[in-house]
């Protein structure tokens, strides 16, 4: 536990899923980034993980696919009450997650963990019931890093837990610091909840920007179909509802290519393949091929009969990014496809509305559905190369001041430091 007088230098992670290329994991990279670089030295403790062995604390039951946790949330959400027997294994498995939480900063000497999403939107309620009155116990200083809440997704809306929901998700605690992503979510959580909170931005490391080997999209252009002078078009997405990728597949059919593609890079994630099925069919209807790669993708690239490429590769091989999202809690992609310096269609979803477009990005927009006007203007940038550089290099000059490591340095260390001022650790 940590204790009076002691400067904050080993911190955890806590979340159920910290693995792969979803949105909450490739922030925690980010923020672990940024930590290490200051000489703080970190720790996970999830449900899934790919973190090193040596710094991983894996607790099967704190994943969000675990059977039991599936089955808690099946008789959850989507009615009004919950069986007994549901409420019997949420009470065992907050017991048990909190007990292994206890584990988890006693073996790694945490001074500080960082719940991230697992105190927002309750995909795991045992988690979040532990991580509350863990915290609760033991006044440990926490940063809870909010990606998103429960209001802002129509599945939790309906539910016979909201005891579990107004109690941990997110829980209000003198020792926990409030982090949220964007500027809507901060006034919500003021407004609902009563609690204040810091905004940080999602980041990305401008300040080095990524190399670029042109002979990874040789091979990933042959493996996927397309010739030397067929368009690449990247929906560099989950295939989710809340995604729009019809528009994207509108966009391509109405580009009249010769050879029509869209390639999505991600999976269709944790909500069903319902929407997937819709999504093909309509893309088959209009003569467009879905390329879905996602088993072409890994953190790191290797060689072999089954070649992997790194989501970085997938960018720097697109001519054009389609981001047509009907909402997002902030806006990963559109960082992604900033930094490996390529066009980018984006629809005008709320928070790029409040918190990206007044920073004065050049990009294409629509708002909700796509035009002939849409399509000139993807033309005006891709057959002009002084118009795609001037854009590209600017959005880049706006991502390096707005949404940088270094803006993230400056705001989460603040954070850490007044928790040892709080600690007498100064």
């Amino acid at each position: 536990m940590p204790q009076a007088n002691r400067k904050i230098t080993n911190i955890g992670f806590i979340s159920t899923r910290i693995a792969g290329t979803d949105g909450v994991s490739l922030e925690i990279t980010k923020w672990a980034d940024v930590l290490e670089q200051n000489h703080f030295n970190c720790f996970y403790f999830g449900g899934k993980l790919d973190r090193p062995a040596e710094r991983s604390f894996l607790v099967e039951e704190a994943f969000f696919e675990h059977p039991e946790i599936v089955k808690i949330n099946e008789y959850s959400f989507g009615r009004h009450t919950r069986p007994r027997e549901i409420s019997e294994l949420v009470q065992g498995l907050k017991d048990y997650l909190k007990q292994k939480i206890y584990e988890f900063v006693q073996a790694f000497d945490i001074h500080l963990i960082i719940p991230e999403n697992a105190l927002a939107i309750p995909m795991n309620i045992p988690l979040g019931l532990a991580l509350t009155e863990f915290i609760a116990e033991t006044g440990i200083p926490t940063i809870a890093h909010h990606h998103d809440f429960y209001w802002e997704r129509d599945r939790f809306l309906v539910n016979g837990v909201m005891d579990y929901i107004d109690r941990s998700f997110p829980p209000f605690l003198p020792s926990i610091s409030h982090v949220v992503i964007n500027s809507i979510a901060s006034e919500q959580l003021s407004h609902r909840k009563g609690i204040s909170n810091t905004l940080i931005p999602n980041v990305l490391d401008y300040a080095h920007p990524p190399k670029i080997k042109t002979e990874h999209c040789k091979k990933l252009r042959q493996l996927i179909g397309l010739k030397d002078d067929d368009l690449f078009i990247l929906q560099p997405t989950r295939i989710v509802p809340r995604k729009w990728i019809e528009r994207a597949v509108e966009i391509v059919y109405l580009m009249k290519l010769p050879n029509p593609k869209l390639v999505i890079s991600h999976a269709s994630g944790d909500e069903g393949d319902t929407y997937f099925k819709r999504v093909m069919e309509y893309a088959k209807n209009l003569g467009v091929e879905i390329v879905a790669i996602d088993h072409l993708i890994g953190p790191e690239r290797t060689d072999g009969q089954q070649p992997i490429f790194t989501i970085g590769d997938v960018y720097s091989c697109a001519d054009l990014v389609t981001y047509p999202s009907g909402y997002e809690g902030f806006g990963n992609a559109f960082l992604e496809a900033i930094y490996y310096r390529k066009p980018i269609v984006v629809n005008r979803y709320s928070i790029y509305i409040v918190d990206i477009e007044p920073k004065g990005f050049d990009v294409i927009t629509i708002d909700g559905f796509v035009t002939q006007e849409t399509i000139d203007r993807i033309w005006g940038v891709l057959k002009n190369p002084q118009r795609q550089q001037q854009m590209i290099e600017t959005n880049y000059q706006k991502a390096l001041k707005y949404f940088s490591y270094e803006v993230l340095e400056r705001r989460l260390l603040y954070l850490i430091r007044e928790f040892e001022k709080d600690h007498g650790a100064l």
